[in-house]
């Protein structure tokens, strides 16, 4: 286990918990690896709710909106990425328009 860890170059903590945990299994390890994981399991919910709930991202992505220029960016690329960054802020249809006509 151990080289397999280094010859993967697993550092963090948790990546070793979770490569070793998934290479044991059955009897009492497995209630202990299946607890662990259950563990883990919340934490990254837990991450992934603050990550999108954050309302600072959501006012950098308005500011980001309202500055967005096309430049010399492809006509498809910025329109993908004009999309994107209205459905990230909930900008509705006629919003997005008046910003596509002041930004390009």
């Amino acid at each position: 286990m151990r080289l397999f860890l280094k010859s993967n170059r697993v550092m963090e903590t948790d990546n070793r918990i979770t490569a070793v945990l998934a290479h044991l299994r059955g009897g009492v390890v497995g209630i202990y690896i299946q607890k662990k994981l259950d563990k883990l399991n919340e934490e990254f919910v837990k991450k992934i709710k603050t990550m999108f709930s954050d309302k600072t991202k959501i006012l950098d992505t308005k500011l980001k909106i309202k500055t967005f220029k096309q430049e010399k960016q492809n006509t498809t690329d910025f329109m993908i990425e004009l999309n994107i960054l209205a459905m990230k802020t909930d900008i509705d249809e006629l919003h997005t328009i008046f910003l596509l006509k002041k930004n390009i």
